[in-house]
């Protein structure tokens, strides 16, 4: 399945995207939470009338009359890896981890599948990371590698944006990495049974119709067994929780010169199987200073 944040007339719900349409789970299922993070949560007890919805006729909206919101609206943790693709590593000029550096992304970072992305009025170093997010199911401690994928809900594109002299002045990331809007994510959640082994799929990020990142999840250092064994030794993993699984090689900040997105830049970042999400870069607006 394909499920989905969407607004209708003002209205945000879940729905399941199926061809062109999107099924309205509010009224397809009127039962079942219209939160993402509270459907996940509910398990085997939401997942099957929501099957039930895709096979059944009716409360179906087309998909362009939509707006696709970011599947999870505020992920409970965003946990993102970094120097996980050799070649990535290789152009960055650093050695190859012997463990995995995660840091977090703050969860009101997060933005739609095709919202504007913030030229932030403190930087001009904006890039683009193509990702591959792996979604949380179940609240999970100490999973072994080997059970890892029994804990997942889902997969979705992410677009880890990063200002980069923020994220290089001080050895935390965190602060580069959480700049609002800099979180889009989606265009759905898509289901496990769609997406078959999440370790070779293909992933490109264009900008402005160029393509700049041209890989496959075959080429994670560690991979995404591995990453949620990991973390969940460390603390409890909670559904809706997002994991951000590295980015490849063909970074803007990495290029000779470096190329830096700016205001109407448009960056599509497509994985094979889970659909795509695009995004225009737009000055900071003077709106969001506020206290």
């Amino acid at each position: 399945m394909r499920l989905a944040t969407f607004t209708h007339r003002d209205t945000t719900r879940l729905g399941l995207v199926d061809g062109d349409a999107v099924i309205d789970l509010a009224a397809a299922a009127p039962a079942l939470p219209r939160e993402m993070t509270a459907f996940l949560a509910a398990g085997a007890d939401a997942l099957a009338p929501a099957r039930e919805a895709l096979a059944a006729p009716g409360h179906r909206l087309a998909l362009a009359d939509v707006r696709l919101e970011a599947p999870i609206a505020r992920p409970p943790k965003i946990l993102a890896i970094g120097l996980n693709y050799a070649d990535h590593i290789a152009e960055s000029g650093q050695p190859r981890p012997e463990l995995p550096m995660f840091f977090n992304k703050q969860s009101t970072c997060v933005v739609g599948p095709h919202a504007d992305v913030h030229l932030p009025r403190v930087s001009p170093l904006l890039d683009y990371e193509g990702e591959l997010g792996i979604v949380i199911g179940r609240r999970c401690r100490h999973v072994p590698a080997v059970e890892a994928a029994k804990v997942v809900a889902g997969f979705l594109v992410v677009d880890d944006v990063t200002v980069r002299d923020w994220q290089l002045r001080v050895p935390t990331w965190t602060l580069g990495k959480s700049f609002d809007t800099h979180g889009p994510m989606g265009p759905w959640l898509t289901t496990p049974d769609e997406v078959g082994d999440p370790h070779a799929l293909e992933l490109r990020t264009w900008v402005n119709g160029e393509l700049r990142q041209h890989s496959s999840t075959r080429q994670l250092v560690f991979d995404c067994w591995d990453q949620i064994a990991h973390l969940s030794t460390a603390f409890t993993l909670e559904p809706g929780d997002v994991i951000c699984t590295g980015t490849p090689g063909g970074v803007g900040g990495a290029m000779m010169p470096p190329r830096f997105l700016a205001a109407g830049d448009v960056v599509r970042v497509e994985i094979e199987r889970l659909g795509a999400i695009e995004n225009r870069v737009v000055p900071e607006p003077e709106t969001t200073a506020r206290w």
